[in-house]
């Protein structure tokens, strides 16, 4: 039989892989379980004609190739944006990233002289091949500007202990820097010759579509139709069967007996891997089950406008309130909200599925948020017009101390099934960018459009870079970079 490709997910990943197959003349089927709305983390929610992200979601990358994907697509429809954001700590507002001098200023004196004292211990006295967060933040900045700038909020977003999340997250987010660094390059902002050497959290300014990363999205999947790539909604996979080299997609609500040659999964791997037939190795489906997530929940307010801030998000490292990061849809693009006079902003919740702030009912939600933005500061509560809930399970892939070698156990298990390809942030447990998940998806479609094994998706880094190498340092325009999440 011809190719036929099975996508499971319509985020990131599963579109630009469908595209590139449409555009070859592949036959592909996407299964989205969601009855409306494509994009996965990265679509755009409507509620009465105010649009918000899940997350936010810059559109910035190192490759050429994505960001000539993203033009492709959206052509006009793409905004040139000013970034900004700021992190609240202490009842007091700091750029983001952090700007040393103007940081120490506003820690104070004593303050300063402790963050410094702190480093050089660091520096004199560092914990030798540190495994986990705590150890590796605190040998590169010291342990009281751990404990001010980056404990509190990746404790939050995470809900464990930075001494059970792996050094690799750090390593991964905060590449090469240090505080002396930090304030040398204070006074030189250094220049760039070109986008390459451009540090993603330092960048002034993104892309960003008029209404929403989920306009992308809808508008690849609007092109992928007219590719000929079939588009199934509300079709929530539970399981993959293997047989004769080919693969049939179980479906919740439907059987589905077509039969494909290649299957590109971004589902989260726990959902996936252990509901193939016939079953992978004990270990591969142990190491499945032990993979662990995190989940979030957005409050939106709509507001009157009239504490208007113009950040595109604001970090809340102040342990004093529960929401983790506050978005200013307004900021993002003027025409995600269809009223001048109004504002629209959204609170995000990190938890776990089926947890206490989870179950927490619409209105209790709503209450919380309205109460902790006047707190902080940002409105007033007779302001808010009226609010609205999104749940978001399986947001973030943990990085917990073992979750390295459960996913290559999970690797070494799925090696005699012939066409699986895991794509995408959950199809691979890696907590990256947009970019990196369709750049994975991208090289696999042009494996099965080649007919051979061109690339190795796992060699993809964080950049969206096909490249194995050391990390390299992004110590630029003297600025800290906390741990967070994009």
């Amino acid at each position: 039989m011809s190719n036929k490709v099975a996508i499971i997910g319509a985020g990131p990943a599963g579109l630009s892989a469908a595209y590139l197959l449409g555009k070859a003349g592949i036959s592909t089927t996407i299964f989205e379980q969601d009855k409306q709305y494509v994009g996965g983390i990265s679509r755009t929610e409507n509620y009465k004609g105010y649009y918000f992200d899940i997350g936010g979601h810059r559109f910035f990358s190192k490759s050429k190739e994505v960001e000539d994907f993203w033009t492709e697509i959206l052509q006009d429809d793409l905004l040139e944006r000013p970034r900004s954001s700021r992190i609240y700590y202490n009842h007091t507002f700091f750029e983001y990233p952090l700007v040393a001098l103007e940081a120490l200023k506003k820690l104070g004196l004593w303050q300063s002289f402790l963050c410094v004292a702190s480093y050089l211990k660091a520096k004199l006295f560092p914990v030798k091949n540190p495994q986990n967060v705590e150890d590796w933040v605190s040998n590169q900045f010291g342990k009281k500007l751990y404990s001010i700038f980056f404990k509190t909020y990746t404790e939050k977003v995470w809900g464990i202990s930075c001494k059970d999340i792996s050094a690799d997250w750090a390593a991964q987010r905060i590449k090469g820097l240090s505080l002396s660094s930090a304030i040398k390059n204070a006074l030189i902002k250094p220049s760039y010759a070109n986008k390459e050497k451009v540090i993603k959290t330092l960048i002034d300014s993104f892309r960003y579509p008029k209404k929403g990363p989920g306009m992308m999205w809808e508008t690849c999947r609007d092109k992928c139709l007219q590719l000929g790539v079939k588009v199934k909604m509300n079709a929530e996979v539970i399981g993959l069967n293997f047989n004769d080299n080919l693969w049939q997609v179980v479906m919740k609500n439907e059987q589905f007996d077509e039969k494909f040659t290649y299957v590109l999964s971004s589902a989260s791997i726990k959902n996936i891997v252990p509901n193939i037939l016939p079953s992978v190795n004990k270990v591969a489906k142990e190491a499945a089950l032990q993979l662990r997530y995190r989940d979030f929940l957005t409050v939106v307010l709509i507001c009157k406008d009239k504490d208007s801030f113009t950040d595109n998000w604001i970090y809340i490292h102040d342990p004093s309130v529960k929401v983790g990061r506050i978005q200013n849809f307004k900021s993002w693009s003027p025409y995600m909200v269809p009223d001048e006079s109004m504002a629209c902003y959204g609170l995000e919740y990190f938890c776990f599925e089926g947890d206490g702030m989870w179950q927490k009912n619409n209105d209790d939600l709503i209450d919380l948020a309205t109460n902790e933005m006047h707190q902080i500061g940002l409105l007033n509560k007779e302001n808010v017009v009226e609010g609205y809930v999104v749940r978001q399970p399986k947001a973030y892939p943990v990085y917990d101390k073992n979750y390295k070698e459960k996913v290559q156990l999970v690797r070494d298990g799925l090696k005699p099934y012939k066409g699986l390809y895991l794509i995408g942030r959950n199809g691979m447990h890696k907590y990256n960018n947009q970019d990196h998940s369709m750049m994975t998806a991208m090289f696999a479609a042009k494996n099965i459009i080649a007919g051979k094994e061109l690339y190795d998706v796992w060699k993809v880094n964080q950049d969206a870079e096909y490249q194995e190498e050391g990390e390299r340092g992004v110590n630029e325009g003297g600025r800290l970079i906390p741990i967070v999440q994009n």
